[in-house]
């Protein structure tokens, strides 16, 4: 393509086209009864039409190809296919549906490409949420939460449809639309904030000023990590929406007369040996899962980048007394740290928290460390000292600002480390209590019915692998907008 717009919007297009593919390709593998050979009719139609929809994007992206070699503007019959693809949302593609958007704008801008993912987020929490119509009884708040969640992404498309025009207002108009707008984070959708921050940005520009990059426009030139974030975020929409959408007692509360049903539309997941629905219990499970891992990186990067940063600032005796220190502390694998830890304390999210928090300090605090010595030699950190700054203003306004980028890469990656032991430590009885719904929890009853009821243990695996996958994309993502040497 010869254009960073064009560019944008091919390689998207060819990155939702493999997705297409391997969502249909999941779809024709439930499409099977496997232990009977038959075939499920309904599942069937609905992977022939995402294949469908998956050969006409195929056309579209050669199309689009060549297109690039004569012109830089996408040519209305291009916007014309991407618009029926958008018919593809009614069999669950939500590839194709980006990637149309993408293709139906003219000028795609950062905060445009962020309410897209903004509305796609909607509409997944929508969907989910939807499927609780099919249960037996839902909880007294799902109504008035499913009406605001419809009001919500009504306003939400409106800023997608005509961001342009939002975009240009002014005074009043401007405030009251990006008040409503943050207010509307309340859900857990934080491409609002996202969102907000572009337009807000984008009104700042200078015209004919070539200005620096940030990081979330940077970042929207990696697609995978783009699809890392929106399952993070749909996560968190869907772990706060479920407070009010989702009936925890279907969770927690045994039902024995529905002991290990099979997945169907009442029961997406089935039922394990407690008659408890896995769907339900795989969506409130996302909450301790998003919120260990976070807690279990937020501590350490902030512990052990603060003892990394005096200990690469002062050197000598002082980094001596830290780094051997931390060197004892590292020396114990964390995962037997944590388990020590849970063994003495007792099994609970706080001390799970707390345990895994200890063991990922070190590694921060050198990473920290090999930052700041670098950092400190630099000529701004000596002119700092010329001037007379004393070294703990040198330290919070010069030395830790500017190591905190690999500190932020390294925290990403952390999460999904953090995900996954958690859920090892609760699989052997050492994580959170065995009444919550965690995935750990979730896979350990499962894996005692592999053989007769395989679902109860694959989905809340899916579960895991996917949220750790996100992380990492993110982090990879992130990795490569902030190094200098790809900007």
């Amino acid at each position: 393509m010869k254009s960073y717009k064009d560019s944008l919007i091919y390689k998207q297009a060819s990155f939702s086209l493999g997705l297409s593919l391997l969502y249909t390709l999941i779809i024709g593998l439930a499409a099977f009864e496997w232990e009977t050979f038959e075939i499920r009719p309904q599942v069937m139609i609905l992977m022939l039409a995402n294949g469908i929809f998956s050969i006409i994007q195929a056309g579209l992206v050669w199309k689009l190809k060549r297109e690039s070699r004569k012109t830089l503007v996408i040519s209305k019959s291009s916007q014309l296919i991407a618009g029926g693809l958008i018919v593809s949302l009614l069999g669950g593609n939500i590839f194709l549906l980006i990637s149309s958007l993408y293709i139906m704008k003219k000028q795609v801008r950062p905060g445009y490409i962020y309410a897209v993912y903004m509305v796609v987020t909607d509409l997944l929490v929508i969907g989910v949420s939807a499927l609780n119509l099919f249960k037996p009884f839902v909880t007294n708040t799902f109504i008035p939460a499913m009406a605001l969640l419809l009001v919500v992404v009504v306003l939400h498309l409106i800023v997608l449809v005509g961001y342009e025009k939002v975009q240009k207002l002014t005074g009043v108009p401007r405030m009251i639309i990006l008040g409503i707008l943050t207010l509307t984070v309340l859900t857990g959708n934080l491409f609002v904030l996202l969102v907000a921050y572009s337009m807000v940005r984008q009104s700042q520009e200078e015209p004919g000023v070539n200005r620096r990059k940030t990081l979330f426009e940077k970042i929207i030139r990696n697609q995978a990590s783009m699809t890392g974030l929106l399952f993070i975020i749909f996560l968190v929409a869907i772990s706060i929406c479920s407070y009010w959408t989702f009936s925890y007692g279907l969770a927690v509360n045994n039902d024995y007369g529905n002991i290990l049903q099979p997945p169907s539309l009442v029961y997406p997941f089935g039922t394990d040996n407690f008659g408890r629905d896995v769907f339900s219990r795989i969506v409130f499970g996302a909450r301790i899962s998003l919120t260990v891992g976070v807690l279990a990186t937020m501590i350490p990067l902030i512990f052990g980048g603060l003892l990394g940063a005096i200990s690469g600032y002062y050197g000598r005796h002082t980094d001596n007394l830290i780094m051997r220190f931390l060197d004892i502390l590292y020396a114990i694998p964390g995962i037997l740290l944590a388990i020590t830890i849970v063994a003495a304390f007792g099994a609970s999210t706080s001390n799970l928290i707390i345990a895994l928090s200890i063991g990922y300090i070190p590694s921060y605090a050198r990473t920290m460390r090999a930052n700041v010595i670098q950092v400190t030699n630099l000529e701004y950190v000596e002119a700092s000292r010329a001037v007379g700054n004393d070294n703990r203003n040198i330290i919070w306004k010069h030395v830790i600002p500017n190591s905190m980028a690999p500190m932020i890469v390294r925290a990403t990656l952390t999460i999904g480390s953090a995900i996954i032991a958690t859920s090892s430590l609760s699989y052997l009885g050492l994580g959170v209590e065995n009444y919550i719904p965690e995935w750990g929890n979730i896979l350990r009853s499962g894996s005692a019915y592999l053989e007769t009821e395989p679902y109860l243990a694959i989905y809340p695996g899916l579960a895991i692998i996917a949220l750790v996958l996100s992380f990492n994309f993110l982090g990879d993502g992130i990795r490569d907008a902030t190094d200098p040497r790809l900007s």
